[in-house]
């Protein structure tokens, strides 16, 4: 662009802008720049003003309401004015009406600049608000009307500046022009948008917001950031920084941060913002955070040099400084401003003491060290930040303290300073200070920094020194920490701090760090720790704790003993100086193990040479420690040994540890071998023989199967300890790193010799019987056969395998021969080997496994074949173990063990002088299946002696068997034998039984149980198992032993008192004693006497004992033994009134006695020990008690308690209610057990008399407990069955008892008792009626009517869900056939009576139907007969009451029912009792209820459920019979009632007497029903009459099949019904019509059913009905009725009614022919045309004679249905008989009629061009109809014939119109095929167009009156034709020739519309139509003068709006 252009562009006004002279597009906000064009300005004013009401809506509704809406948006401007007032100046300037006619660019300039100060003040207001939709439409008008776009881009651009990031942005920037670089906002420069800032917070908030995205997005998308930027920014930044705005801050913040990150400034710069930061930052503390982050990132992106002090000042004022750098350390890295703060706030605590200082001074220099002393303990120090803090603290320490080194005082308080401080630093970050304290000491070199070098370490270990109250703590952890240090250097240096601080630390966390020190020291790796450990050694010996704590001294010496032992033999190795370091230090002297050693090691290095020193030396360590041990403090000596073990255990692969162990080991066998330690050595002993056999067993496990050397043979070798030449060979091994696992092994094999030697028996253990009993032996003769055993399993293990075996042999005969040398006592060993693993006590704490067992057999067995024939038979002596021990063997669950022991038995066998040979024999015979079976021992040991009693053997023979079982059974009862063993022979003996083994098992039962009482803790398990087995030999094989032998008795029952637990997984001997009483048990005690004794012993136990499970045991026992009721009898009587009172007479005397003498009873109270609680134990007993000899003898004492029980005196003095309840249910009992099925008893069981009734009665009646009157109830209901009599008396006051109680509780059991009572009470009334024991035997009846009264008055109060159980079986029970009806008419009766009173009306309805739906439940409860004979006598019942209260002639005798009921109580319905209201409801409820009921699903159900049809039908048909009795009853008094105010009443109850028929009616098979409805048919009643022919319609509509004798008894019935239809009664017509419609009806559904096979029936009546409707008096209603049965008939009988055509056609027409009756009676006017319809579809061939007269009724009907409209009933029938009349008759009968029809039709009519035209349509549809059957070849001579049919007749012009609308209707159906015949139609229509056009011509083409609507009607046919035919032309039908001869025609008769056009077109290009004008006035011009008035008109009107559209005059042109 040139320069000239450019000024000419920034001369141009905005109303110069080309786009304002554009008319095809506007600018727009809302719109797209063509939609905006199409906008009028009217539109856009309503879219800037009614922002207010339709702000929400879019652009479209807007538009669409804006020309409704008009001005009303004059208040457009409040919902502005409602978020922001000052929108209100605006109201009347920019968005006045004024305003719209307002164009600026013609205004003066004063009137420009006030628009321009409108809009600039009225965007700046609205830029807040830009994003809302409001704003947008009101900135549209303002585009729209002002251009601000061009006119006031500034203001514009300033206010949606803010919103950059928006789409709408952007969119009004495409508003401006701002291409030119050299526009101002080319480069959108926001720096200088704003001149002012508007006062609104939220004004401001956004424009910050605005200020901060846009500087911080421009920085981020800049490549480079040059100074011009950044000196722009500083002085913004600065203002910022003072300000107090928040946001301004927060911007300002953002803006530091992204220049920072984008480029690198000076420092001076950086210093400048940051104490400028940090000076303002308590200006807004709630952006103190955001500041502090924002120096952190400066420092972090700059260099952070030379940045002064005062920026740190500043920041340390900061109040909540280090808690803003601890939320940033968490998520931010924060070390650039930890690094610029660390160094200066330790430079300013430490420098505060080189300076004098104030007071104010001293309180900042607080705030620093907290500071400090917080960063330190709350920030991590990460990226070398503690090594630099570190190294900063240190550095100013030397400086400041050679600053004031002069002045004490000064450094003194420098140091309590930086004491915590430090200590601090050196606890959090210790490696950091080490690393700086290392590098300064390899850098120092000036003596006065070495001295304050080391006063800083000072302070870091001994801070103590400057401050009281030390910490003790942190000396611990810097010494004991730098003891643990891998550096040998570290460790000395803490060893020497140590000695320093030895008072300040715990002595004992020294000892314990030190003896550490050895334990990670290795001398054989690394010599030089020799004096690292010699040190510790020097400090160790020195600590006095070691000579008070024993404990300390012990774990030293332990410790340190492996380093005294001598390995190494060269003097200068670190091994050899260790050990004599520890010889000589004061160790020695201080423990008694060492005392002696420096000596003893002194004296073998000086008389020892080199080789044999270490031998030496370690013999003498060896002995001399275990004379120490030994002749030392006996009590120390078990912890020593225990210590000493520990050390040997310790797992290490050092040569000194190995050597070690080897040592410990001998010294602790030498310890064993000493016979002078005597209190402990047991102890000693099995703790040395443990660690031996624990050492042995991990050598033999890794055994290298190397062969011993002959000469390290412990055969061979006499030394009492391991030769000194293997021990040195294995050193030697050792320290060349060798394995020595065979010296090893030899060695300890040498100290098992040694040990197994120096072993000795206690002086207790002998060679008595009892020495070999475990469980008798004392602790040392356990502890010493505990060490045989673990010897013995040793040795045999390694005897079988290994290297060493030839070893471990020889160690066995070792122990052999000197502890068991004695085959005797041998075996007496292996016995215990055998049986141990079976010791549930375990005396020898000593596990025997199954392995050594097993090896232990096989080694008796190998002994016993070297023994000879009498040592054999001495070891089958009884007193010896072998036998018993084998035997228990054989039920070991290990099949080798049983297996191993049946070989040692069977080497015994030869012996037959033995007592145990036929155990043995017999047990040789067995041997397969014991080994097979563990269990099977039992079985064997069962049979053997099983033949003492059962085989006819010889005496000696069972002699020898019975001495057998004795002796075994001996060794049970023996004490010698241990229990175990009894424990293990009487399991093998569990089916062994009888009265001799529990006689001779006596003596032990006595001795365990003594034990029990007397010292039950003393027990043994195997002694508590042993003594259950005993008891268990109590059974019925040893029951009778009880009667023999008292001591047997006595002994059960102590065992039955025996109750205490004596170990908690074995149940209380009681328990077991308990179970031995089983049935076979108490039977099997044939005395009585015993057995009495045994109960008693029971009873009194459940009274005292407190265990439940020994409760439930005796019940249980209780339960199943079988008793006789007298011994019960026993303990229930009472010492004193033993005898019952027997008879009602002595019941009264003894009351009479006690009311007269109440001061006598309390005088002789009861006896104390009669026990009221043992009575009722023993009744809960017999409460399940089935078997019970004789329970009768239990009636008089159970019925005398009872009496007691009612006795005033024991009801006060305790509550005797459950004691009731016991003897009640106990009777009960005992009466089911004597008649299970409730029948009477026969007298000599038991008498009657003995059952007091009375008292069970008065016991109802005293007690207010529910639960006794039940079981009082249940106890009657049994009695009533055995003893009727006697319960009858006292009937009614239980059953009114029981409904004033009972029936109200709600709980199963309640409901079990009614149920009971009920079933057992009723029946035995019953019967008592059926025999003669009742007095009255007739009044049965009557006593349960009262019955059934008491339940239905107790129904209200009855729980709802509890209800239809207990009235179900009261009724069961009393007979549903005789008594449910019963129930019913007393539930009706309380419902009438009670229940409505008592309910709200608006609640009666509901109560009614939830009655009456509990009602039918009822019914349904019994089966369909019951309920058919209820409801007939209900009926019966209802026939019998009277009409009215006052027509009572007195009670009734049933027809059914012996009601013989004269008292009020008797009687069902009272009528005296009860108002005519309530007589009449109860009528008509039960009236009600049995329609209900019979049409209830669960009635119809149980109907189809019954399989007993014929008695069903015989009961439905006797139902009907009476309902139609009652019926008529009922009938009679309605008619009796006409004129009474009860008519209605009456009129309503026959009417559910008619619904209930319909009911039964549904319920009757046809068979039965048939009849009935004939009969009812000729009922004089026509209400009757009407019913049944109901009836018989609902029964012929409902069923489909029909078999062949129904249909034949059904048609039987038409006569009866056309008798009906032909009655005429005078009387009662309205009545009379509805039954004549109802047969007619009739007859259709007969006719329409049967009449297809059946049609002669039905002739006749179709002959009745014509004769109906021939008549002009009928009703109309019934000959509508008559009307559908014809049609119905005649539908059926087809070819048979063509005999009553002639009768049935003129009537049928002659009905139709009555217009006003049929138009008045809409049903009527169907029922005829239904009549019509059906006649011509039946018989249309025989219609002829009629045909004209149906087209022309046909014709009127057309009319007639018009008012019902297309959908009715009407005109559907109407249409089909259309279509049926056209579609089933012949042409050749039909097209006569219709031609007739249609002249007699069209004679009566003018002619109309309308109407010419719809009939004219008819024809051509018809015509049109053919035309499209037709073939082309057919059709176009047709066609041609048409054509030239309208042109025959020049004058009859009409016919043109008929032809061209003719071509029409065919163009439209054959589309394009119809351009194959429309060539010759070409020209004539070009010329019909010309001479219909007016301009052409001056005559009308047509001459008629209509010329004009005819000439519009043929021009409108012509140009459809024409219009279809260039539509559908795809043949090219408009050639060139055609369109020329068509052009001109058709053009001429277009004008009017192509004015229309002119006017659309102009109104869519508004102005811009001026270019098109020229060219349209010439047209205009000739239109003007059209011959056409409506054209001229038109024209005109076209003239007149292009005026107003294009706002210039037009006339000037014409």
């Amino acid at each position: 662009m040139t320069s000239l252009a450019e000024q000419l562009k920034r001369l141009a006004l905005p109303q110069t802008d080309p786009s304002l002279l554009n008319r095809s597009e506007a600018a727009s906000l809302l719109f797209s720049s063509k939609e905006a064009a199409g906008i009028d300005r009217d539109t856009f004013f309503a879219i800037g003003l009614f922002t207010v009401w339709f702000g929400l809506l879019s652009e479209d509704d807007t538009y669409q309401y804006s020309k409704e809406i008009g001005y009303a948006g004059c208040t457009g401007l409040e919902e502005l004015m409602g978020i922001d007032p000052s929108f209100e100046v605006f109201q009347s300037s920019l968005f006045s009406s004024v305003s719209k006619g307002l164009e600026r660019s013609v205004q003066s300039k004063a009137v420009n600049q006030e628009l321009n100060k409108n809009i600039s003040l009225f965007l700046i207001h609205l830029s807040p608000y830009f994003m809302l939709k409001p704003a947008q439409k009101c900135l549209e008008w303002l585009i729209h009307r002002f251009h601000i776009h061009l006119y006031n881009q500034d203001s514009l651009i300033g206010c949606v500046l803010p919103y950059h990031e928006t789409k709408l942005f952007v969119r009004v920037i495409q508003l401006l022009d701002i291409k030119s670089p050299t526009h101002k906002w080319h480069w959108m420069d926001p720096i200088r948008v704003f001149s002012e800032c508007p006062g609104n917070s939220a004004q401001l908030r956004v424009l910050l917001v605005f200020y901060a995205s846009t500087i911080v997005s421009a920085l981020g998308a800049a490549e480079k950031i040059t100074d011009t930027i950044v000196s722009m920014l500083l002085p913004y930044i600065q203002k910022g920084l003072k300000s107090s705005v928040q946001d301004y801050r927060a911007a300002t913040y953002m803006i530091i941060c992204q220049m920072t990150v984008k480029v690198t400034v000076e420092t001076s710069l950086v210093h400048s913002l940051m104490l400028q930061i940090s000076k303002t930052l308590s200006k807004v503390p709630s952006l103190a955070r955001d500041g502090v982050a924002c120096l952190n990132l400066l420092l972090q992106t700059q260099k952070g040099d030379k940045l002064g002090k005062k920026p740190f000042n500043y920041l340390c004022k900061t109040p909540e400084l280090v808690t803003i750098l601890q939320g940033l350390s968490a998520v931010y890295d924060i070390s650039p401003l930890l690094r610029y703060l660390l160094p200066h706030l330790v430079c300013t605590v430490m420098r505060s003491e080189t300076e004098e200082q104030e007071e104010s001074e001293e309180t900042e220099n607080q705030i620093y060290i907290r500071h400090l002393e917080a960063i330190i303990q709350s920030i991590p120090l990460e990226k070398d930040l503690d090594h630099l803090l570190a190294s900063k603290f240190l550095e100013e320490f030397i400086s400041c303290g050679t600053e004031i080194e002069s002045d004490p005082t000064k450094t003194a308080a420098l140091n309590q300073k930086m004491l915590p401080l430090i200590r601090l630093l050196e606890r959090k970050y210790p490696k950091a200070l080490d690393s700086v304290l290392e590098k300064h000491l390899e850098d120092c070199a000036d003596e006065a920094d070495q001295n304050l070098f080391h006063q800083f370490i000072s302070l870091s270990l001994s801070c103590g020194k400057y401050k009281e109250g030390f910490d003790q703590s942190f000396i611990e952890e810097a010494i004991f920490g730098r003891l643990k240090d891998d550096n040998r250097d570290v460790v000395m240096s803490a060893l020497n701090s140590l000695e320093i601080f030895r008072k300040q630390v715990n002595p004992e966390v020294v000892v314990s760090s030190l003896l550490n020190i050895f334990q990670r020291a290795d001398l054989s790796k690394d010599g030089k720790w020799y004096k690292v450990l010699e040190r510790a050694t020097k400090i160790l010996v020195k600590e006095e704790i070691l000579k008070e704590k024993k404990e300390l001294l012990d774990e030293a010496v332990m410790r340190l003993l492996p380093f005294m032992v001598i390995t190494n033999t060269n003097s200068k190795s670190s091994d050899w100086k260790m050990a004599i370091c520890l010889s000589e230090s004061d160790l020695c002297s201080l423990h008694p193990l060492l005392k002696g050693w420096p000596e003893d090691l002194d004296e073998a290095i000086k008389s020892s040479k080199s080789a044999e020193l270490i031998g030496v030396a370690n013999k003498k360590m060896i002995l001399l420690f275990s004379k120490n041990m030994t002749s030392g403090d006996s009590s120390l000596l078990l912890q020593m040994v225990d210590d000493l073990i520990l050390v040997a255990e310790t797992e290490s692969n050092s040569v000194r540890q190995k050597v070690t162990t080897h040592i410990i080991g001998s010294v602790l066998v030498q310890c064993c071998c000493n016979t002078q330690m005597k209190e402990s050595y047991f102890s000693v002993a099995i703790r040395v023989f443990h660690f031996l056999d624990k050492k042995i067993k991990n050598l033999r496990a890794c055994d290298p199967a190397e062969e011993t050397p002959l000469n390290w043979s412990v055969e061979t070798t006499e030394e009492t300890l391991v030769p000194n030449d293997l021990l040195t060979a294995y050193i030697e091994k050792l320290n060349s790193d060798q394995a020595a696992y065979a010296e090893e092994s030899a060695m300890f094999l040498f100290l098992l010799k040694d040990f197994i030697n120096g072993l000795k028996p206690p002086l207790s253990f002998s060679n008595e019987e009892t020495s070999w009993n475990p469980e008798s032996l004392n602790q040392d003769s356990q502890d010493y056969l505990h060490l045989l055993l673990g010897l013995f399993e040793l040795l045999v293990c390694g005897a079988s395998e290994g290297s060493n075996a030839l070893q471990y042999r020889a160690l066995m005969n070792l122990l052999l021969k000197v502890h068991l040398k004695d085959s005797e006592i041998l075996f007496k060993f292996l016995s215990i080997l055998w049986t141990h693993s079976y010791n549930l006590s375990n005396q020898l704490n000593y596990e025997v496994s199954a392995m050594l067992q097993t090896q232990a057999l096989y080694i008796g067995y190998a002994l016993l074949e070297s023994q000879t024939y009498q040592k054999k038979k001495q070891l089958l002596s009884p007193s010896s173990p072998v036998v018993i021990s084998l035997l228990i063997n054989l039920g070991s669950p290990v099949s080798e063990v049983r297996r191993a022991a049946l070989n040692c038995l069977h080497s015994l066998r030869g012996i037959k002088e033995s007592v145990f040979h036929p155990v043995l024999q017999h047990l040789e015979q067995k041997t397969e299946e014991i080994i097979s079976d563990p269990a099977y021992i039992t079985q064997v040991m069962e049979g053997l002696f099983e033949e003492l009693e059962t085989q006819p053997k010889q005496k000696s023979q069972k002699k020898k068997l019975s001495e057998a079982l004795e002796s075994i059974l001996d060794c049970v009862q023996n004490p010698i034998f241990p229990s175990y063993i009894a424990r293990h022979l009487m399991k093998i003996l569990r089916e062994v039984h009888g009265e001799m083994i529990l006689s001779h098992l006596l003596p032990a039962l006595d001795r365990l149980l003594e034990k029990v009482f007397k010292k039950p803790e003393a027990m043994l398990k195997d002694e508590v198992v042993l003594l259950h087995l005993i008891l268990g030999k109590f059974n019925e094989y040893s029951a009778t032993l009880l009667c023999k032998n008292e001591q047997s008795l006595d002994l059960f029952i102590k065992s039955l008192h025996a109750a205490k637990k004596i170990y908690e997984e074995i149940p209380p001997f009681q328990i077991t004693a308990l179970g031995q009483i089983t049935k076979p048990f108490f039977a099997a005690v044939s005395d009585g006497m015993v057995q009495q004794k045994l109960l008693k012993v029971l009873f009194d136990l459940l009274l005292n004992c407190k265990n439940p499970l020994c409760a439930q045991t005796i019940s249980s026992v209780f339960k199943g033994i079988s008793v006789c009721a007298e011994q019960i009898v026993r303990e229930l009587e009472p010492p004193e009134k033993t005898k019952g009172l027997g008879t009602v007479q002595q019941t009264r005397r003894q009351k009479m006695q006690q009311q007269r003498k109440p001061q006598d009873a309390e005088l002789a109270p009861e006896p104390s020990h009669f026990s009221w609680q043992r009575v009722m134990l023993i009744l809960e007993l017999l409460q399940h008690k089935k078997k019970l000899r004789r329970p009768q003898a239990l009636v008089p004492p159970l019925f005398n308690l009872l009496s007691r029980c009612l006795e005033p005196m024991v009801s006060e003095e305790e509550n005797m209610e459950y004691t009731k309840q016991l003897i009640l249910s106990c009777l009960l009992n005992i009466c089911q057990k004597l008649s299970s099925d409730g029948s009477k008893i026969p007298a000599d069981i038991i008498d009657k008399e003995k059952f007091n009734v009375e008292v069970i009665v008065q016991c109802i009646r005293i007690s207010k407990m529910p639960q006794t009157h039940h079981h009082a109830l249940l106890l009657l209901g049994a009695v009533a069955g055995m003893f009727p009599d006697k319960v009858l008396h006292n009937i009614m006051p239980i059953f009114t008892f029981m409904g004033a109680n009972v029936l109200r509780l709600d709980d199963t059991y309640t409901f079990q008792v009614i149920n009971k009572t009920v079933q057992m009470v009723i029946p035995a009334l019953i019967q008592a009626e059926d025999s003669d024991l009742s007095e009255s035997s007739g009044s049965v009846e009557e006593v349960v009517i009262k019955i059934v009264r008491v339940f239905v008055d107790a129904l209200p109060h009855v729980p709802e869900h509890r209800r239809l159980p207990i009235l179900a079986q009261l009724i069961t029970t009393v007979g549903g056939d005789k008594f449910l009806w019963v129930l019913l008419v007393l539930l009706f009766e309380q419902y009438v009576t009670k229940t409505v009173t008592a309910t709200s009306s608006t609640d009666k309805d509901a109560v009614l139907e939830a009655d009456t739906e509990f009602w039918i439940s009822i019914c349904c409860e019994f089966n369909v007969q019951s309920q058919f004979q209820s409801m007939m006598k209900i009926i019966q019942y209802l026939t019998e009451l009277p009409e009215n209260k006052e027509n009572d002639p007195g009670p009734k005798k049933s027809r059914t029912c012996k009601t013989k009921l004269k008292n009020q109580d008797g009687q069902l319905f009272n009528v005296e009792s009860h108002s005519d209201k309530q007589l009449r409801h109860f009528k008509f409820l039960s009236v009600s209820f049995m329609s209900q009921l019979l049409s209830s699903q669960s009635f119809v159900k149980k109907i189809v459920e019954c399989e007993e049809t014929e008695e069903l039908q015989k009961l439905e048909q006797r139902l009907l019979e009476e309902v139609l009795h009652y019926i008529n009853t009922v009938a009679s008094s309605v008619e009796g009632n006409v004129d009474k105010p009860t008519a209605k009443f009456w009129r309503v109850l026959l009417n559910k007497s008619y619904d209930m028929l319909d009911k039964v009616n549904a319920l009757l098979p046809t068979e039965t029903f048939i009849p009935v409805i004939r009969g009812l048919m000729t009922n004089q009643l026509p209400s009757v009459r009407r019913k049944a022919m109901e009836l018989l319609n609902n029964k012929v509509q409902q069923r489909t099949k029909w078999q062949k004798s129904q249909i034949l008894q059904l048609l039987e019935l038409v006569p009866e019904l056309i008798a009906i239809v032909q009655c005429k009664r005078k009387e009662e017509e309205e009545e009379q019509a509805i039954n004549r419609q109802t047969a007619l009806f009739s007859l259709k559904l007969l006719c329409k059913g049967f009449g297809t096979e059946n049609p002669l029936p039905f002739v006749p009546v179709l002959r009745t009905a014509i004769d109906l409707i021939s008549s002009e008096k009928e009703e109309k209603n019934v000959m509508g009725s008559a009307l559908l049965c014809i049609a119905e008939v005649t539908c059926t009988l087809k070819a048979q009614a063509i005999p009553q055509l002639p009768r049935l056609m003129p009537a049928l027409l002659k009905t139709l022919k009555n217009k006003k009756e049929l138009v008045s009676n809409e049903i009527y006017l169907l029922s005829a045309v239904t009549a019509l319809l059906k006649v011509a579809e039946t018989l249309p061939h025989f219609l002829s004679p009629y045909l004209l007269d149906c087209l022309l009724q046909v014709v009127r009907l057309e009319k007639i249905v018009v008012e019902f409209g297309p959908s009715s009933q009407i005109s559907l029938r109407v249409t089909s008989l259309k279509t049926i009349l056209a579609t089933r008759l012949a042409p050749r009968i039909l097209l006569p009629a219709v031609t007739k029809c249609y002249s007699e039709v069209a004679n009566t009519r003018k002619d109309d061009l309308e109407e010419v035209g719809k009939t004219e349509a008819y024809i051509i549809d018809c015509l049109i109809s053919m035309v499209m059957k037709l073939s082309e070849a057919s059709f176009r001579p047709l066609f041609f014939k048409l054509f030239d049919w309208s042109k025959t007749e020049s004058t009859l012009k009409d016919r043109l119109l008929t032809f061209h609308r003719i071509a029409d209707c065919i163009a439209d159906k054959l589309k394009g095929l119809f351009t194959l015949f429309a060539g010759h139609l070409v020209k004539p229509f070009a010329e019909t167009l010309n001479q219909v056009n007016i301009s052409k011509t001056d005559e009308a083409f047509f001459d008629s009156e209509n010329s004009t609507e005819k000439s519009c009607l043929l021009l409108q046919f012509t140009m459809d034709c024409l219009h279809k035919l260039f539509l559908f032309d795809t043949q090219k039908f408009l050639s060139k020739e055609r369109a020329e001869t068509l052009m001109m025609p058709l053009v001429d008769q277009v004008r009017f519309a192509a004015l229309l056009a002119l006017v659309e077109v102009a109104q869519k290009l508004k102005e811009n139509y001026l270019v098109l004008l020229p060219e349209s006035i010439p047209f205009l011009a000739e239109l003007m003068e059209d011959e056409c008035e409506e054209v001229e008109q038109q024209c005109q009107k076209t003239i007149h709006q292009l005026e107003v559209i294009l706002g210039e005059p037009l006339q000037s042109y014409f």
